[in-house]
């Protein structure tokens, strides 16, 4: 199954979720912008800033950093994050801002920019206790891009022998034990965040929540 959706459709879907995430964050305290997040090691302020970072990398600076850490692509995502964090929260929030319209990005596909988006955006949001109902065909989108595909984040692998399949929307894939949930929380759990199968069901649930543990 190839993407037909247009590019131009595409960015404005990122677009919305960075709007929306941006909005979501405009009263945090202090306390809360130092919340960890989903993402192991980092702060929600601290992934907000990997947005802006992956929101102004062309593929030009993208492998000038490459080059620079050596092919360490964890320490260039840390150095990128560290120029964008800035002084306080508020300079971080304003940063990510700047770029909320931007359609500039690294050398990985588009669609993967609005997962990146969105993914992280739940990273941040959920530790927060902050809830977005996302329009079901910016999830369904997702859910079947990463089912298919293990190139920016292992995800194809990860669901390998299950049966997955939406309870609000009309994604499913593979045959197996059953995974079923909400489509967010099947991306999310596509993509190796453990503590989101605890809102999924079904037989293959226990395998899915090893395989995420395991990374």
């Amino acid at each position: 199954m190839t993407d037909s959706t247009p590019n131009t459709d595409l960015w404005q879907l990122v677009h919305a979720e960075r709007a929306a995430l941006a909005a979501d964050l405009a009263e945090l305290t202090e306390e809360q912008w130092a919340t960890p997040s989903l993402c192991a090691g980092l702060s929600v302020r601290e992934v907000l800033a990997h947005l802006a970072s992956a929101a102004g990398l062309n593929p030009l600076r993208w492998m000038a950093g490459v080059i620079r850490c050596r092919f360490d692509f964890d320490r260039q995502v840390a150095m990128r994050l560290a120029e964008q964090l800035g002084d306080s929260p508020a300079e971080t929030l304003d940063r990510f801002r700047a770029v909320l319209t931007s359609t500039t990005k690294p050398p990985v596909p588009l669609v993967a920019m609005l997962g990146e988006t969105v993914v992280h955006a739940e990273d941040i949001r959920r530790p927060l206790g902050i809830r977005r109902d996302y329009p079901i065909g910016t999830v369904t989108r997702l859910a079947e891009y990463y089912h298919r595909s293990d190139m920016v984040v292992l995800a194809k692998g990860r669901i390998g022998g299950l049966r997955l399949a939406a309870t609000d929307g009309p994604f499913a894939t593979g045959s197996g034990p059953v995974v079923s949930g909400r489509t967010v929380a099947l991306v999310m759990a596509m993509t190796g965040r453990a503590s989101c199968c605890d809102e999924l069901t079904g037989d293959g649930v226990p395998i899915l929540k090893e395989r995420c543990a395991q990374g």
